[in-house]
């Protein structure tokens, strides 16, 4: 299970918290009847904004949520899970997009893919996986062709880029088909008036993850002789940063515009949570919603949301997002966010080749090794299965601190663990309330 967009505890109510279990447990047991026990591998938090993106805009109706069995990830407890064609879409994407990511591994001969066997079998399940997510899309009513027109595109359009090539158009291929998905789940919904302003919110959020997966695998890139975005265009991190916040606040405006049936656990994740993951993809911090004191690995944060001089979400100048925000500050730390433990969790290994689309997201875990130590090697695909496997079985990857990341080999924390910001209570957390009335201005 991977993704950017992962909840913080003291962000999300009791409730929230559990229909975000629901839409996850929902499209792990949707690729599991639907395509089988291996399909399972590519549940990932960020595709079940799809499947929430469609319940938030349905009315309540019976056959919503079913009841699932005892499962290890829940600490063998049954749980009320997510159904239905929001699930399958979830589903159906990404499967295409996991397809799309092996196949890339293939052509670059990562890990054991360069073995000839072993890529053999695993272009095999890729091809199962596209015919399985094109025959879910389908049913579903969404033509998967979007997004392996854009996963096609995305290598032309790398191989064209060069110094000073806007990083707008390099993320275009991965906007397109983010924005595809995110406005198919209005007609889903049966409320197709809301389907140009969740394009726009899916167009940046697809901006959103291809930046942060390139500003987080920067230095491993770098390392590895891999391409990635900022160092071909020759972007400086602070236009990146640019763009993430005008992509916050874009998301923002366009779900003001989206007539929904309960928008709570869609504003946490798409405003609240979004903020705070781009505030770990830049080492600001861990917590989007209360602040930290500086620390040696984080040296920067000092305010709730701070990223300038003015704190609390105040912008400074774009040259202002170091310790102190002043003159000769840097944009980070020496060695940059992966050499001090900036981490945010990825969207898994489905995705568009050179970094674009980690399924909708990117980097799936921080810290490329550590400071002063070169970044661990990735596990192939199947190593990665068995990681998985083990993880899950041991509950690890549920209840664990911190985990090895089965197929990046970054840290993780444990989906289920309390959330470590240095919040006394949950009450602390100003989104906490504006999320549960919606009076915020948020």
């Amino acid at each position: 299970m991977f993704g950017i967009v992962r909840p913080c505890s003291h962000g999300l109510t009791p409730g929230m918290k559990q229909e975000w279990t629901a839409h996850l447990c929902g499209l792990c047991l949707t690729l599991r009847g639907d395509h089988g026990q291996l399909a399972r591998v590519v549940t990932n938090y960020d595709g079940l904004l799809v499947s929430v993106l469609t319940d938030a805009q349905s009315a309540p109706a019976p056959g919503r949520r079913r009841t699932a069995g005892p499962c290890p990830l829940r600490g063998m407890r049954t749980a009320e899970v997510a159904r239905g064609q929001g699930a399958r879409l979830a589903a159906a994407v990404s499967l295409v997009l996991a397809a799309a990511k092996i196949r890339d591994h293939v052509t670059d001969g990562d890990g054991h893919l360069a073995r000839r066997p072993v890529a053999a079998a695993a272009r095999r399940v890729a091809a199962g996986w596209d015919r399985a997510g094109a025959r879910t899309g389908t049913a579903v009513g969404f033509d998967t062709a979007v997004l392996v027109e854009a996963v096609e595109r995305q290598p032309g359009i790398e191989a064209l880029a060069g110094p000073g090539t806007p990083l707008t158009v390099i993320s275009e291929p991965t906007e397109t088909a983010t924005a595809a998905a995110f406005a198919h789940t209005a007609h889903l919904a049966q409320r197709p008036q809301n389907a140009a302003p969740l394009a726009e919110a899916g167009r940046l959020f697809g901006r959103l993850a291809h930046l942060l997966d390139a500003v987080e695998d920067r230095s491993a890139d770098a390392a590895g002789g891999a391409w990635n975005p900022l160092t071909a265009t020759g972007a400086p991190l602070t236009e990146a940063r640019r763009l993430c916040e005008d992509a916050l606040h874009g998301i923002s405006l366009a779900l003001r515009d989206v007539a929904f049936e309960d928008r709570r656990l869609v504003h946490a994740l798409l405003v609240h949570e979004l903020r705070r993951s781009v505030d770990r993809a830049f080492g600001l911090g861990r917590c989007g919603h209360t602040g930290h004191e500086p620390t040696a690995a984080h040296p920067g944060t000092g305010g709730p949301g701070q990223w300038g001089p003015g704190g609390a979400g105040t912008p400074g100048p774009p040259q202002a997002f170091g310790p102190s925000g002043g003159a000769g500050s840097q944009p980070f730390p020496p060695g940059g966010p992966a050499a001090h433990g900036a981490s945010w969790p990825q969207f898994g290994q489905g995705g568009l080749p050179g970094g674009g689309f980690d399924g909708f997201g990117g980097g799936d875990g921080g810290g490329a090794g550590g400071p002063g130590r070169p970044p661990r090697k990735p596990r192939g695909f199947f190593a990665g299965c068995a990681a998985f496997v083990g993880l899950c079985c041991t509950c690890r990857m549920c209840c664990a601190a911190e985990y090895e990341g089965p197929w990046s080999r970054r840290k993780r924390e444990g989906c289920c663990r309390d959330c470590d910001c240095d919040c006394p209570d949950a009450g602390c957390c100003e989104c906490l309330q504006c999320c549960e009335c919606f009076n915020c201005g948020c």
